[in-house]
């Protein structure tokens, strides 16, 4: 049974990664966070026991595998850490690879974001796509992008420690806070509490991976032969904004109007924001899902229409 510590532990995306691990069954997971209390009752609540420790703890247990998830998930908390989120994301890669050069047969997987690329994706990302950074009129919904790209570029100055960075750039799921920042549940509020969504007449497409392909994700790493890379992470099918509303209003009863709508961009408007790179596959990766099966999947969960217990 592989040992897989996880920094972060307390997030959303580790928290379903987690609960992936415990349904496998051949993962022993250490959890890693800043509130341990609140940690341990959501593991009582799931009927799981794995150890959990403060941060200050981290390097004491061994373990065959680090995941590192400290950073921020909403747009809206983005926005406000403003410079912050350097040190942040400093601190705690930091902490990932001190550990990693005591033990450099450990993998490490760090939780990069499609933000990283900072273009601003008139298309969507491909092999050649580059990185921009207009260093001489920085904003800050480019720190978020810098500081993801600059961890990136450590990991790729370490040629021989094993790490991958997983670039997400859109996740749902059924365990999604609905009060963030974020279009898709700007979608689910509206249907929860029966008023019109009012959404701007732009054209956007997006790549939503599902919490059992980023499992599959994770494990094809993790079995993968070992490696210095960064991967882009998708799922079956992108959709599109329009798509995305129609299947919504048919399925889940959701009234909308198109018009002029503010919207929490923190990292910047991006039409096509999804990835045609497929390094993944030749690590074994299938996905399961396309963008609107998982949306509407989880969202019926999320809206009680299911009877699927999580």
């Amino acid at each position: 049974m592989k040992r897989v510590a996880i920094l972060g532990a307390s997030s959303q995306i580790a928290k379903d990664l987690i609960l992936s691990f415990a349904r496998e069954g051949n993962t022993e997971v250490l959890l890693y966070v800043r509130d341990t209390a609140a940690a341990q009752r959501w593991l009582a609540t799931n009927q799981l026991d794995f150890p959990v420790a403060a941060y200050a703890g981290y390097g004491q247990a061994p373990h065959d595998a680090v995941l590192n998830f400290v950073g921020v998930g909403d747009p809206q908390r983005a926005a406000q850490m403003g410079g912050a989120i350097f040190g942040v994301t400093q601190e705690f890669d930091d902490l990932a690879l001190r550990e990693l050069q005591r033990h450099p047969e450990r993998r490490y997987i760090f939780l990069s974001s499609g933000a990283a690329y900072n273009s601003g994706f008139e298309q969507p990302a491909g092999p050649h796509t580059k990185a921009v950074i207009n260093i001489n009129a920085l904003k800050p919904q480019d720190y978020y992008a810098v500081a993801k790209l600059h961890a990136e570029c450590k990991h790729r100055a370490l040629p021989d420690l094993h790490i991958t960075d997983l670039r997400v750039f859109n996740y749902f799921s059924r365990t999604q806070d609905l009060g963030a920042r974020f279009f898709i549940t700007d979608l689910l509020r509206a249907v929860r509490d029966d008023t019109v969504l009012q959404t701007s007449a732009g054209s956007m497409v997006r790549d939503y991976l599902h919490p059992q392909d980023f499992h599959q994700l994770v494990s094809c790493v993790l079995r993968a032969p070992a490696g210095n890379r960064a991967i882009d992470c998708y799922s079956a099918a992108p959709v599109e904004k329009l798509e995305l509303l129609a299947a919504m209003a048919q399925r889940f009863g959701l009234r909308y109007e198109v018009g002029a709508a503010s919207v929490v961009n923190a990292t910047g408007a991006k039409p096509h924001y999804y990835s045609l790179n497929r390094q993944a596959a030749e690590l074994g990766y299938h996905p399961a899902y396309s963008s609107i099966d998982g949306i509407s999947a989880e969202s019926a969960i999320i809206l009680g229409r299911d009877n699927t217990t999580r």
